[in-house]
């Protein structure tokens, strides 16, 4: 039996929540239809943050109640950067949320103006107030800062640990601004494991330089069967200066599949998803990747 890779899709949290015209909650939930029609099985449909950092998850109750309804067997999930997000996503029914934190210091009170004592507060009030929510820690700028450079391995191992100790379960390496490369990826999968063996692991590449298949791959053969990616390659962090978009969810399945991999996702109904998208939103939002997506879906590639 081929080795079986979960995708993880974040397209309509990361890859919507940098469009400037807001994208009504009607058109998000026809993308996420198209996604789930494409075999996808875990999805992270919103995020619950401030409308005024992130105008456009201004509908996140709304999407995330119509998702769990309508898809009660799959893995809905969303993005909760503190105590009260993460209440308005429980009250909506989400167990499962992705907490965000940064490796570096400077990106985190970048991000969400927090020192990393204040984080780790928040983190232990979200486990005491709600023990029956699943926190994943997505550890932004594992790979690489804006602001700081790269880390070392051993740091990102360190940090990772005060988490462990408080119970964490799973963690999301995220190359925030794509300057990972594949031996680093390796390299630090590697050691996570080692320290960490029944620590969950996921990553989140983005493709600034054109290098979210190599790293997603390598992280892959470094034992990896998470992979998150954003259907049409949209997204990137607004806080991070250089953060281009993530790797395209249909690229990473058809590669995937291709290879003999498991991932239960037809290619082609994913194409077609990221063709839907593009329609919804418009040709400003894509740029060079359309191309790639009109040639996959007329020649079936």
């Amino acid at each position: 039996m081929s080795r079986k890779i979960e995708l993880y899709e974040v397209g309509p949290r990361d890859g919507f929540q940098n469009q400037k015209k807001y994208i009504p909650a009607e058109n998000k939930l026809k993308v996420i239809d198209a996604i789930v029609g494409a075999g996808v099985k875990n999805i992270q449909v919103t995020s619950f943050v401030s409308p005024k950092a992130i105008p456009q998850m201004i509908d996140s109750a709304e999407v995330a109640r119509v998702c769990l309804e309508k898809y009660p067997r799959l893995n809905i999930f969303a993005l909760a950067p503190n105590l009260r997000g993460a209440s308005n996503a429980y009250d909506c029914g989400i167990r499962t949320i992705t907490y965000v934190v940064s490796l570096s210091k400077s990106h985190n009170k970048a991000n969400i103006n927090r020192s990393h004592e204040q984080s780790m507060e928040e983190y232990l009030r979200i486990r005491e107030s709600m023990p029956d929510m699943n926190i994943i820690l997505d550890l932004a700028t594992t790979f690489g800062c804006p602001f700081e450079g790269k880390a070392s391995t051993g740091e990102v191992v360190d940090f990772i640990g005060t988490y462990v100790e408080e119970g964490l379960k799973e963690v999301d390496l995220c190359d925030t601004i794509g300057v990972a490369n594949p031996a680093q990826v390796r390299e630090v999968i590697s050691a996570v494991k080692a320290a960490f063996p029944e620590l969950a692991l996921q990553v989140h590449i983005h493709d600034t330089r054109n290098m979210g298949m190599v790293n997603t791959l390598a992280a892959i053969e470094a034992g990896v069967d998470k992979c998150q990616s954003a259907l049409g390659g949209l997204g990137g962090c607004p806080f991070a200066p250089g953060a281009s978009g993530n790797l395209a969810s249909e690229d990473l399945v058809y590669m995937l599949n291709d290879m003999g991999f498991d991932t239960g996702v037809d290619s082609d109904k994913l194409i077609l998803a990221a063709k839907t998208e593009f329609e919804l939103l418009g040709e400003g939002n894509f740029s060079g990747h359309l191309m790639k997506i009109e040639k996959s879906a007329c020649t079936g590639l």
